[in-house]
């Protein structure tokens, strides 16, 4: 079996991240804020140390600002719902995913998609030329889960502190593969799952804001904190205002053990990896017909996402035969990012997705390869 499917769930996990949750299911077991016990204790300095690595990971100054979620997907709709309201404005980009769509569409928010090119970057100045007064969130795809085209942050952080609208970047497909700076790109939030480049499990995310920000958000989720407990009002202050309910212990403990994977390698090891796979699997696309490559050939401003649009037979039948012939996983579809694809013209065939990871080998790249240029010698041009 060869895994291509790394931007939906990166596999195999960090090493030592299937101990990590092992450890804390047989041998701690309890939860936190609950209890002054030895147990507990060591449960809250996971989770304190969790919120550490996190901030010093996305250069983030306040440990108490990095809210531990349920996903990407749960911290996109914490903000989204819990900051916007009826008569608001808000800009997204032309590659959103459906995490961010959907909380939009359900609440009735209007929006406006900044277009891009035909490689997926961001028209900055269409993006101004959008604004509106009542424009009151800008949420950012940072790197596309479709193409893999990475977004300047910086830039669109300096136009939303210019006209003072707060930036809320999804680094679903960058955390762990680009470097991410809370403070250099001048975000409001940062949205982070734990099962993606950062090699964790699933299950678990974070959402880290600045603290103004915090202030303007209503929580999404009311209940028992284990603090304040003489009271039937929320907390104000953080983590807890956002946290209530039991957390995900063995997935603190297991994304805990990941990020200390990440920064023992290093993210310019993790990432010139990545780059020189993702360097050979782009240079063998190109003696190959029957196809086309969605996204930008520029290593620097892409990830390791390489979506493919075979033209001579349709991408489910091809995703389905390099499973069952070759057996190499992939992803094929509409990716939960219709505009993506509307907008990167694979509306609505989809492509099929091969998606490199840490562990993925020359090897493999070259055994796909090879694949996609047999199931490329039959079938009719599908339009």
């Amino acid at each position: 079996m060869i895994y291509f499917d790394n931007a939906a769930t990166s596999f195999p996990k960090a090493p030592g991240v299937s101990d990590a949750m092992k450890f804390y299911l047989d041998s701690v077991g309890a939860s936190i804020n609950r209890g002054v016990y030895a147990s507990a204790q060591e449960a809250g300095l996971k989770t304190l140390i969790l919120r550490e690595q996190l901030c010093g990971f996305f250069h983030h100054s306040d440990p108490n600002h990095a809210i531990l979620t349920a996903g990407n997907t749960a911290s996109l709709n914490f903000v989204i719902k819990g900051f916007l309201q009826s008569g608001d404005h808000v800009l997204v980009s032309s590659l959103e995913h459906n995490a961010v769509m959907r909380p939009l569409k359900q609440l009735g928010i209007d929006f406006d998609r900044v277009p891009c090119d035909a490689e997926g970057f961001l028209d900055l100045n269409a993006a101004e030329a959008l604004l509106r007064p009542n424009t009151k969130l800008f949420v950012l795809n940072h790197a596309s889960n479709v193409s893999g085209t990475v977004q300047d942050a910086k830039s669109v952080g300096t136009l939303c502190k210019l006209h003072n609208i707060p930036l809320v970047l999804d680094a679903a497909q960058s955390a762990g593969h680009i470097p991410v700076d809370f403070e250099k790109f001048s975000l409001s939030a940062l949205t982070v799952p734990a099962h993606k480049g950062l090699l964790g499990p699933q299950g678990i995310g974070a959402l880290l804001l600045a603290p103004e920000f915090a202030q303007k958000l209503s929580p999404l989720l009311a209940g028992g904190t284990g603090s304040m407990s003489d009271s039937e009002e929320l907390p104000r202050y953080l983590p807890d205002r956002f946290e209530p309910g039991t957390p995900n212990l063995p997935g603190i403990y297991g994304w805990s053990a990941s990020i200390d994977y990440v920064n023992q390698v290093g993210l310019a090891a993790l990432r010139e990896h990545e780059i020189t796979l993702t360097k050979r699997f782009l240079d063998g696309l190109d003696g190959i017909s029957g196809l086309r490559l969605v996204g930008t050939r520029e290593l620097s401003r892409r990830v390791g996402v390489i979506a493919v649009d075979f033209l001579r037979m349709d991408n489910a039948e091809a995703a389905d035969r390099l499973e069952r012939e070759y057996e190499i996983l992939t992803r094929c579809g509409m990716h939960c990012a219709p505009s993506a694809h509307k907008a990167l013209g694979t509306f609505p065939q989809g492509v099929v997705r091969f998606s490199v990871g840490y562990r993925t080998t020359e090897a493999e790249v070259d055994c796909a390869l090879r694949a996609i240029k047999e199931l490329t010698q039959n079938g009719k041009e599908h339009f």
